[in-house]
């Protein structure tokens, strides 16, 4: 299987999934029985991104000829542990393994072991030799090099595993954003989605805002209004509500729009349902700080990714800033 017969079965799973065809449906109602927390509306939008920055052609071949992937013939077997904060998530490195021309052996999250699975069950059937590049195991033994997604309780088990094989091991990182309080609010709507998609468990959500002082947050609580459907989402409202029980406990000042919670605090990394914020006084004392943490996934800002952008990845927005492709060539 060359190049171009990988890019045309990438394009050709894109087509499929535009169609949403009744089976496609029926794999989605049953990833949300199995996680509520991944809503139609939610697997919808993943797979829209997918569809569109992913697997169009155009996309696909300007992304392989920046690495001169040409017919270059691989015969490593990459392991890769998915994680399964929200829908398909581990798509991309599954295309980055499968594009570059090297075999895969994949280890699906529990909390989204049919999506992924299904597709791939689709591209079986439309050509067989898939299935010598692709498999599925419960446990990752023997392979060439690994890539491996999970938290930072996880990591060190993924690193005394996997040490003495080429890898990439990811942990927990999250998303902020800088605020000047000149944001138009179709523009703090957009943050808004920033903030709320997939119930902010990915690491591309906006955990944290920094703001300047005198902030005015009365706007931005009424770009939250978009989400308050959230209170009808079993899981999310219990978060919600324990969460606000613990503030009113401790006696912490809080705002709320009665979905979404917004308080003070140092720490980038915030609790289902809650903001953080905190003030600065110098912006580019506080982006180069930001810079330079591990812990963030992405910058959201007038001068950074534009607010809205943070959920719309391209190929070349790899996930802890390392470019996989580039690993995958020094196999």
């Amino acid at each position: 299987m060359n190049l171009q017969n990988r890019i045309d079965l990438m394009v050709l799973l894109g087509e499929y999934l535009k169609k949403n065809t009744p089976e496609w449906q029926a794999v989605k109602s049953e990833a949300t029985a199995k996680n509520p927390w991944f809503t139609e509306k939610f697997i919808n939008q993943a797979t829209d991104v997918v569809v569109t920055q992913f697997l169009n052609r155009a996309l696909l071949e300007q992304w392989t000829a920046h690495y001169h992937l040409d017919n270059l013939i691989a015969d490593k077997n990459v392991g890769i542990v998915m994680a399964g904060n929200i829908p398909m998530v581990g798509f991309h490195d599954f295309l980055c393994v499968f594009i570059s021309g090297h075999r895969q052996t994949i280890k699906l999250s529990s909390k989204d072991d049919a999506l992924l699975a299904h597709l791939i069950n689709e591209l079986y059937k439309w050509n067989d030799e898939v299935k010598n590049y692709i498999t599925f195991a419960e446990q990752l033994k023997g392979c060439d090099a690994y890539i491996a997604t999970g938290g930072n309780q996880s990591a060190p088990y993924f690193e005394q595993y996997f040490s003495k094989y080429p890898n990439i091991i990811r942990k927990n990182r999250t998303s902020v954003a800088i605020l000047t309080g000149n944001e138009t609010y179709d523009e703090l709507l957009e943050l808004s989605r920033d903030i709320h998609l997939y119930f902010g468990l990915g690491c591309r959500n906006v955990t944290k805002i920094f703001i300047s002082k005198n902030y005015d947050f009365i706007p931005l609580l009424k770009s939250f209004e978009a989400f308050k459907d959230f209170r009808d989402h079993h899981k999310y409202s219990n978060n919600y509500d324990y969460q606000l029980s613990i503030l009113l406990l401790n006696n912490v000042k809080y705002m709320t729009n009665e979905s979404t919670l917004l308080i003070e605090d140092k720490r980038i990394f915030s609790a289902i349902s809650i903001l953080h914020y905190e003030y600065y006084e110098n912006r580019d004392t506080l982006e180069a700080e930001l810079k330079k943490d591990e812990q963030i996934q992405c910058i959201i800002s007038k001068a950074d990714i534009p607010f809205g952008k943070a959920q719309q990845p391209d190929l070349f927005s790899y996930a802890d800033g390392k470019d996989t492709i580039q690993f995958l060539l020094t196999l």
